[in-house]
């Protein structure tokens, strides 16, 4: 029981704790907030005519001014990966904090919407309440025009209730157009939808400046609920009718007393939502331009090998362009769309030795479909041209690169890399790093596990994976990698027959991998360790394995998950 509390506290804790402080920061802004205009003095007037809309409108309003602030920041994707490569955070778990950066998006955006909804009701009662509570004392501190005044004018014809409907249009397209389906299905739509952020933000800035909300200024001179000398006994005793709930007859008596030396006077608050936005949002545009102007440069295309099932090795060449492995870059082909930016893993990272670095494309869905005609236009089979006879291919330009967990791969003395079909790409740049040299790293030793349902796949990486291991045994290590390819395939029997393949061929198994029985012979052999479990591929083995590494509680290891995600 202990090893399972420490191997959940080593997978789940921090996220956790980081969720936990994010909704009591949460909780505790909504409640001030409501708190303030429930019981605040310079609201009194304004709570007696909208009541418990304005609190509710108020308190959600204070909290979506944080997370539209907050939703920014996971997106600042060279800030995140700059952080990761500092010795300021030294900390594996704060790295390991970085990694859940997409899915603390993910979260302030569901609570915006949520919170959205629960402003937007508030506000259509307050609407109702500004029409039916009209209040002829106070002319300044209406919205309405005249008493009984349509609701649906005030919101048509206001900036806070034009800009409330365009803001409530923009975020339904952006919270549809980001489910998984959609993003699957068309991620195109995804794409620009998402980019309507630019005028979400203009608007609310536009949105705030209503002022629809107003505050009495004048508190001292004109005490809520206050009297004017010659005013009749009748009009004291409706005053005293209006008590906050709880108190006393000669409590209400003496408030009731209270002399006016002023009539009351109202305005509109200064605007507070750019306060919250304007840090995060200048910071995003600081880093955005950065981004525009470091990937302005076109890289040069040194050469594009097709693979089976339809993969596509690109290997491009750019003037100071440095990468870890594990990383990965944004790719954009005007040629196809000037705005997709689509995010491809390094399966080689620039060496000493060699400058280029590429990426491997499974050819699916319209965007690569396109990009793999422009790559071979009339070709059947792989060309590798030299630089000096290329041909000419489309203007490419790359992004990045940026942070993802597989850097972390080298900082354990045993590491787990679990990929499955394309999904091996964030590790192939590893064992390029490991053939160039592994003895300065902390790692000891490497368990590459690789799932594919089509025997083609393995052919991929089959010369560097012989490559690596023909490496550590001439240097007499052995051990230090451990090959297991799975076949899920089992209509027929199949194998990597070619003779310089046999490393491989030997580690083949033909059928699903029991991860239960991998991970009692990994703990046996890493007794009392902690070894890091790295995977990219489909939904159902990152669940089992992170089930499994939380779940694991045997021979002492403690297996610390990472899971490949894109930002």
């Amino acid at each position: 029981m202990g090893l399972v509390l420490r191997s959940w506290v080593a997978n789940e804790a921090g996220k956790h704790c980081v969720l936990v402080v994010w909704l009591a920061v949460s909780v505790w802004l909504f409640w001030r907030t409501f708190s303030l205009y429930s019981s605040g003095p310079q609201y009194y007037y304004l709570h007696q005519m909208l009541g418990l809309g304005l609190c509710l409108s108020r308190g959600s309003a204070s909290v979506l001014n944080l997370n539209c602030s907050l939703v920014l920041l996971p997106m600042c994707r060279s800030v995140l990966t700059t952080l990761r490569g500092t010795h300021q955070v030294n900390s594996r778990k704060a790295r390991r904090l970085l990694d859940k950066s997409k899915n603390f998006h993910v979260a302030c955006g569901v609570a915006i919407c949520v919170l959205s909804v629960v402003h937007v009701s508030a506000h259509l009662v307050n609407a109702v309440r500004f029409s039916v509570r009209y209040s002829d004392d106070f002319p300044a501190l209406n919205l309405a025009q005249h008493r009984g005044q349509d609701p649906r004018v005030l919101i048509l014809t206001t900036v806070p209730g034009i800009t409330g409907v365009l803001l409530v249009l923009i975020l339904f397209l952006m919270f549809t157009a980001s489910s998984y389906c959609m993003r699957v299905c068309n991620y195109e739509i995804f794409w620009y939808t998402h980019n309507l952020f630019i005028l979400f933000y203009i608007i609310l800035m536009v949105h705030v400046v209503g002022g629809a909300v107003k505050y009495q200024t004048n508190v001292e001179a004109h005490p809520p609920g206050c009297i004017w000398a010659n005013q009749s006994k009748a009009s004291s005793d409706m005053w005293s009718n209006q008590q906050p709930k709880g108190e006393t007859e000669e409590e209400s008596k003496e408030a009731s007393l209270i002399v006016c030396r002023e009539d009351a006077h109202f305005q509109p608050h200064f605007p507070q939502t750019w306060l919250w936005v304007l840090a995060p949002l200048c910071l995003y545009c600081v880093e955005r331009l950065y981004r525009c102007i470091r990937g302005s440069t076109p890289v040069t295309v040194v050469s594009v090998v097709r693979h089976p099932c339809d993969v596509i090795e690109v290997r491009m060449l750019k003037s100071g362009f440095n990468a870890r492995p594990g990383q990965y870059i944004l790719l954009n082909c005007p040629s196809v769309s000037s705005f997709e930016n689509h995010a491809f893993t390094l399966t080689a990272c620039p060496t000493q030795n060699k400058e280029t670095f590429g990426i491997h494309i499974r050819v699916v869905g319209d965007w690569t479909e396109c990009f793999s005609q422009l790559l071979f236009p009339e070709l059947e089979h792989s060309e590798i041209l030299p630089m000096m006879h290329q041909r000419r291919y489309p203007k490419l330009y790359v992004d990045g690169p940026f942070g993802t967990p597989s850097e972390e791969v080298f900082n354990y003395e045993v590491s787990v890399c679990v990929a499955g079909g394309i999904g091996v790409t964030p590790f192939a740049s590893i064992l390029h790093t490991l053939l160039d040299g592994c003895r300065q790293y902390k790692l000891q030793r490497l368990y590459f596990v690789w799932v594919c349902r089509d025997l083609q796949c393995f052919y991929w990486f089959a010369e560097l994976l012989c490559g690596l291991h023909h490496k550590l045994w001439e240097e007499n290590r052995p051990d230090y990698l451990n090959i297991r390819l799975f076949l899920t395939n089992t209509q027929q029997l199949q194998n990597l027959t070619e003779e310089k393949y046999r490393p491989l061929s030997s580690r083949l198994v033909i059928g699903r991998p029991r991860w239960n029985l991998l991970f009692q012979e990994i703990g046996r052999s890493n007794q009392h360790k902690k070894v890091g479990v790295f995977c990219c591929g489909p939904k159902s083995i990152s669940r089992e394995l992170h089930k499994l590494c939380n779940s694991f509680s045997t021979s002492g290891t403690v297996f610390e998950y990472n899971k490949e995600s894109f930002s």
